[in-house]
């Protein structure tokens, strides 16, 4: 299975022109991927250079025939034009989708920074034998209380799916929203963690364990790299947030998953967003 991951800044690179086409034909350079999972969609955001009246949701279903879309939302709100607009995150994939989850990250109050609301998509797949919930998300860039409660929102969220793995709910009726549902503790989580490996929330988040004391997470860099430095993803050409390069586009996988990761590689070259993807490869299961 291939996973990419990126971070579009609502599809504008760095010539100024947004284009959903091309961030598919660039991440489609890259890998023939099974899962995209794709930040800073936008649906409806006049006020974001290029975007216009643009619905990029639209557009991205109708760049990936026989793949399945699902966009999370984390803004929803009215615009200036009197209309609602959209901004979230994306999962699009050609594996069978078994269960879609959109869960909102807490919002605490810190009136500091600014800041806009975050959120996490899941989306459950069969692969192969294995069942997978793949997560993507895009936690707060200028509060880091903020992002740090999302990151532990993230972990509570992998425990609570482990304990329904282990001792699921009775099911309802087929066909009604109470019939038995596919839960998995195997995972990913993916996404713009706006953090560098130095951060203490990047350190909570691998520290983090479940209620027999596991690892919850294990970064897929590693488990592939060992100690070598990540490589950067945000500000290799654009120096407007910041004077150097840095990592903080990651992969997190469950530990079982760990022993399948069979690549971890970052596409330097694109510019096609002011964020470089990540791509991902799992041996199939068996």
């Amino acid at each position: 299975m291939k996973l990419i991951t990126w971070n579009t800044q609502w599809c504008l690179g760095l010539d100024g022109q947004s284009s959903p086409a091309r961030i598919i034909e660039h991440a489609r350079e890259m890998a023939d991927f099974d899962v995209l999972c794709l930040q800073e969609i936008a649906v409806d955001c006049p006020g974001l250079p290029g975007v216009g009246a643009m619905d990029q949701v639209a557009w991205l279903r109708a760049l990936l025939p026989g793949f399945d879309v699902h966009f999370g939302a984390a803004c929803i709100e009215r615009g200036p034009h009197g209309r609602l607009q959209q901004f979230g995150n994306l999962i699009a994939t050609r594996l069978p989708v078994q269960q879609v989850q959109h869960h909102s990250l807490p919002w605490p109050a810190d009136p500091r920074q600014p800041s806009m609301p975050r959120m996490c998509t899941s989306v459950t797949v069969q692969h192969g034998e294995r069942l997978l919930r793949v997560m993507t998300t895009h936690l707060e860039y200028y509060s880091a209380l903020q992002r740090t409660a999302q990151v532990l929102a993230l972990c509570e969220l992998q425990r609570q799916a482990a304990r329904l793995a282990a001792t699921p709910p009775v099911g309802g009726g087929a066909g009604t929203p109470f019939q038995a549902k596919p839960h998995t503790a195997s995972a990913i989580v993916c996404g713009d963690f706006n953090m560098a490996p130095t951060d203490s929330a990047y350190a909570q988040l691998l520290a983090a364990t479940d209620d027999q004391h596991r690892p919850l997470w294990q970064d897929a860099w590693r488990v592939c790299h060992g100690q070598a430095p990540h490589p950067p993803t945000f500000r290799l050409y654009d120096r407007s947030h910041g004077p150097e390069p840095v990592a903080c586009d990651f992969i997190f996988v469950s530990p079982d998953l760990a022993p399948a990761v069979r690549a971890v590689q970052v596409r330097a070259d694109t510019q096609a967003s002011h964020h470089q993807p990540v791509l991902l490869e799992l041996h199939p299961p068996g």
